[in-house]
């Protein structure tokens, strides 16, 4: 089994679903009492929190980069980080690794075309709605990608910052989410990106009307399998 890289805290609540979901894959996996074989650093998100609203994002690339290094040097065989928006340094954070880095755009756009689709919603953080860094790489893979109206981006970014990154789950924010998914299924969305690691914590299969891509989940079966290759 080679050794998976975890590269999380932002935030935790995120990271323990992905180190929950990389033990109970392998586990099925393998049987027996097989768990999955990781090092894992977890950042300070209030920092990297902070670098985001200033607009440091090459600061914030330098850390990360730096704490992709530690796990290199820890025996990881791949490093995975396990939060969407901040892809948007991921050139950064592989570029003086010897050991890949599985981008989350990569394997989401894999699984949104293997399930036959063509047009699908994001959701996800200001930053990844809005700019063009994650956007681009599943337009680069063939998807034609919508996003929620201004308004709705708002809205969607405070229940992940204000709410979900502090494990605070509220029924009146799965309305929220269920009605951008709605409106984005009637522009012509066949399947809906979870493209923060946090939605998941929130939105079910039965809160959209079509497939969802839950990336947490992607990214660790991805994992997983680049592991036992």
């Amino acid at each position: 089994m080679r050794r998976i890289g975890l590269l999380g805290g932002m935030s935790w609540e995120s990271t323990a679903l992905y180190y929950s979901l990389l033990n109970e894959g392998i586990r099925e996996r393998l049987g027996g009492l097989h768990s999955a074989d990781l090092v894992l650093v977890s950042v300070d998100f209030a920092e990297i929190e902070r670098l985001q609203t200033a607009g440091e994002w090459d600061r914030a690339g330098e850390i990360l980069a730096a704490e992709a290094q530690r796990l290199e040097s820890a025996g990881a065989e791949c490093v995975v980080l396990c939060t969407n928006t901040m892809h948007k340094v991921a050139d950064r954070v592989s570029r003086d690794l010897r050991i890949p880095l599985l981008h989350l755009g990569d394997v989401t756009a894999a699984a949104a075309l293997d399930a036959g689709m063509g047009t699908v919603a994001l959701l996800g953080t200001r930053f990844t709605m809005r700019e063009s860094f994650y956007r681009d790489r599943l337009e680069a893979a063939g998807l034609r990608v919508l996003v929620p109206d201004p308004d709705a981006q708002a809205s969607l970014n405070e229940i992940i910052y204000g709410e979900l990154v502090l494990g605070v789950v509220r029924e009146e924010s799965r309305a929220v989410y269920r009605s951008a998914i709605d409106e984005l299924v009637a522009r012509g969305a066949e399947g809906v990106i979870l493209g923060c690691t946090e939605i998941e914590l929130l939105v079910r299969p039965e809160d959209s009307p079509v497939p969802t891509l839950p990336t947490t989940a992607l990214h660790a079966a991805a994992a997983i399998d680049f592991a036992l290759a």
